[in-house]
């Protein structure tokens, strides 16, 4: 692993699927079925339609949260009481850290799921950047893409070290200020061949590849440099196999992982991707598949869980019919695709096999604390696996007896994108800044601190106290969300319901760019 590719081009991700305008029907088993769409299979879809207004408003609203939490010296500065801060970031071992983003509403750079962010935000850009660049947000979600990697790439000096937290959440947690006038030490923490850390190491791979092929066109260097890393890396994390959480206990009050075998796979398939080597693929299936892949069981797709979202992005090869396979192989990614429909027949609503953990709403729910994030990352996967049915002309997916439409998967994905934008009980937006009603209360220390405030650490937590609103608009960020019962407690100091993650609108980007026009197929992307 970790050689540079010998196949070079998927010429078989030119096959001639998205002839516009071409309709061709499938004849659909219906015996003991019922069938829930026409026994056509729908239209390939063309390029980007009519744009849909809701969306698109979301999509540009959504991807300002990544410049409200933009760390170093800032560059086109967008958001008013944003400025300069964290310029002296690992200065303490020798490394420009200064850029990246903060996690949340604090100052902390965590960098399992800063890498995560960069992964599912290079996913969005990769199969929906003509939809982005028909309503001009490609090249803004291209430029936050870039800040992160640039730090990830600053992150990791030698081929067995990784930076992967910058402040110790300790100190920063006890102060209450403005990132551009924090004091507090802000050290170091990696993962090496003595303490290693499988899972940020893989994930960092998975971001980095992905990336690359983001930038494959428009800047190769770059491009070419990210891949580098991404495989380095990769073979750092496989070859010294151990869990941060282990290495470092401290990680495990924040961001503790379950374990490393999800990433490992995750990675080994971005690289594939990247690359196009062959033994990439077969790492994922004969190497490791029976081992690490839990085939047959659905799970949530998350920061810390990327199962879901692996066998999403394999089943994209059996979709679209990759070549020059072994039968183990194929066999392999055929227990991918089996395991993602069985993750979309999960969270169809009428299905025999949906899971019951919804509000009454219609939101899935899974977590009370970031209640939002299990929704809007199984929806962008369901938008996903619908527009690889459609490009592919794939009819229909059948659930227990049951069959599905693309249409029926993709009206799963609206729903959760609706409710978030203001279609449930509390008739209230979660997405910062969309629409009339959204929460004022937030819990982010910039957006509630007035720009022109001189606090220090302790004397801040007077505006966590306030009773007024947030002085400045975090926009774009998405709240935890609501409770099991639909209600939520607009307070600053419910951390719980009103704090906005990064990683999450890297998610929201992606499923308001899969919505954001009439059609969406999805693009094809290449080593």
């Amino acid at each position: 692993m970790g050689e540079e590719s010998k196949s070079k081009g998927w010429c078989w991700w030119f096959i001639p699927f998205a002839i516009l305008g071409l309709v061709v029907t499938a004849a659909v088993i219906t015996i003991k079925k019922k069938s829930h769409h026409s026994a056509k299979a729908a239209p390939v879809p063309g390029p980007p339609g009519a744009i849909e207004r809701k969306y698109a408003d979301a999509l540009k609203i959504a991807l300002q949260f990544f410049d409200v939490q933009k760390s170093g010296k800032l560059v086109d500065n967008k958001i008013s009481w944003r400025g300069d801060s964290a310029l002296k970031d690992g200065s303490d071992v020798g490394a420009d850290l200064s850029k990246g983003m903060y996690d949340a509403g604090d100052h902390m750079k965590f960098g399992f799921p800063l890498a995560y962010t960069a992964t599912v935000l290079s996913w969005v850009i990769l199969e929906y950047g003509d939809q982005m660049d028909a309503v001009k947000q490609l090249e803004p979600a291209k430029d936050s893409l870039k800040w992160i990697t640039d730090y990830l790439v600053n992150a990791h000096p030698s081929e067995n070290v990784l930076f992967i937290q910058v402040g110790d959440p300790d100190i920063d947690h006890k102060c209450w200020d403005r990132p551009e006038s924090m004091t507090g030490k802000r050290p170091v923490t990696q993962v090496n061949t003595s303490y290693p850390g499988t899972e940020v190491a893989a994930e960092t791979a998975a971001a980095l590849a992905s990336a690359s092929l983001v930038f494959k066109k428009s800047d190769s260097t770059y491009s070419n440099l990210l891949l580098k890393h991404a495989q380095q890396l990769f073979t750092f994390a496989d070859s010294y196999r151990g869990s941060y959480s282990v290495s470092i206990p401290q990680v495990q009050t924040y961001y503790n992982s379950t374990g490393y075998e999800d990433e490992l796979l995750w990675a080994a398939a971005w690289l594939y991707h990247a690359t196009g080597d062959q033994s990439y693929v077969k790492y994922v299936t004969v190497q490791n598949g029976k081992a690490f892949a839990d085939w047959g069981n659905p799970s949530w797709f998350s920061w810390d869980n990327k199962l879901a979202g692996t066998q999403v992005l394999l089943a994209r090869l059996s979709f679209f019919g990759a070549k020059g396979m072994s039968d183990s192989e194929t066999s392999g990614l055929q227990m991918y695709r089996k395991t993602a429909a069985a993750v979309m027949c999960g969270l169809l609503p009428d299905s025999p096999t949906a899971t019951s953990s919804r509000t009454d709403g219609g939101l899935v729910w899974i977590s009370e604390w970031n209640s939002m994030q299990h929704p809007v990352a199984s929806a962008f996967l369901a938008s996903l696996y619908s527009d690889y049915m459609l490009t592919t002309q794939t009819a229909t997916l059948t659930c227990s007896g049951s069959s599905y439409s693309p249409a029926d998967i993709r009206k799963f994905a609206t729903s959760q994108a609706d409710y978030i934008l203001g279609n449930n009980p509390l008739k209230m937006s979660f997405l910062i800044g969309y629409g009339d009603k959204y929460p004022q209360y937030v819990h982010h220390r910039g957006a509630s601190i007035p720009v022109d405030a001189r606090t220090g650490c302790k004397d801040g937590f007077k505006w966590l106290d306030s009773t007024d609103p947030n002085p400045n608009v975090a926009i774009g960020g998405l709240v935890g969300g609501p409770f099991l019962n639909e209600t939520y407690i607009d307070a600053r100091n419910n951390s719980m319901q009103a704090e906005p993650s990064t990683y999450n609108s890297a998610l929201v980007v992606g499923l308001m760019s899969s919505l954001v026009t009439t059609s969406s197929a999805v693009q094809s992307f290449t080593s």
